[in-house]
């Protein structure tokens, strides 16, 4: 038989296990009102935007890995995303990149040529042509990419184009090409056991990723299509980064040299 100060002591710790538990519940829906939010880096093209944003074609990525594990169509997914990401530039969606190299009977962009011809077909200032070098998704996570950016010649004074209105002749190229040479290569094989791969993750991972999850930053080396994510945004930063740098050098030639 159960005396009254024992149910009172059973009452009381009852009473008390359901505050911490309303507790525990406020302050978890307290911290989620009062999450600190941080922005995640932006990339920025060296262009002339004052008549539009610049449009840009990505082809489908080369699978060049020596392994099948990649699949070369949702990696070059994520190099369009990132592109999409870069203030002043949009890029056309996969789809239509693809049905515009089948329209040329084009089964892949292998030339200068196949790229000037395919930009404009698609009403594009620049192609993306690239490969896949390496592929691990195994942890630690390995993803290697190489990128060509063929673009119309002085690309920060080129025509912009209106991404609604692409009505340029399929015979003619939007603005004048650089010739027999990508504008720009880069190239980036990225090891998530290296240090410096490592923190540049943590510096994407900022402003996009939950901080309160158990993996935290880490998660985007626990799954390769978040590291995959990581990796096209990497390679385009450095693609820009060269971009402002090539333009940069041109334009102190250009100011240096007589009149």
């Amino acid at each position: 038989m159960t005396t009254a100060p024992n149910m009172l002591v059973r009452t009381c710790a009852l009473a008390g296990a359901a505050l911490v538990v309303i507790t525990a519940l406020i302050g978890c829906d307290g911290g989620s009102k009062d999450r600190a939010l941080a922005p995640p880096q932006v990339l920025v093209a060296p262009y002339d935007t004052s008549r539009g944003e610049l449009l840009w074609a990505v082809a489908p990525l080369r699978n060049e890995s020596g392994t099948t594990l990649a699949d070369p169509l949702a990696i070059t997914d994520k190099v369009i995303l990132a592109v999409e990401e870069v203030r002043g530039i949009r890029c056309l969606p996969l789809n239509r990149v693809i049905e515009g190299m089948r329209s040329l009977e084009m089964p892949a962009v292998r030339t200068p040529d196949d790229a000037r011809r395919l930009a404009a077909a698609l009403g594009a200032e620049g192609v993306l042509v690239g490969s896949i070098t390496a592929y691990d998704p195994y942890n630690p996570p390995k993803l290697g990419l190489a990128l060509a950016l063929h673009s119309a010649a002085g690309s920060a004074d080129a025509r912009s184009l209106d991404t609604r209105s692409l009505s340029t002749s399929p015979t003619d190229p939007p603005a004048r090409w650089t010739g027999d040479r990508p504008t720009t290569v880069v190239s980036e094989l990225l090891d998530g056991a290296n240090h410096q791969v490592l923190m540049d993750v943590r510096a994407y991972a900022q402003g996009r990723h939950d901080d309160r999850s158990a993996l935290g930053w880490e998660v985007y080396l626990a799954s390769m299509d978040r590291y995959a994510q990581f990796a096209a945004h990497h390679t385009v930063n450095r693609l820009i980064q060269s971009e402002w740098l090539r333009l940069t050098n041109e334009a102190g030639r250009q100011a240096q040299a007589p009149n």
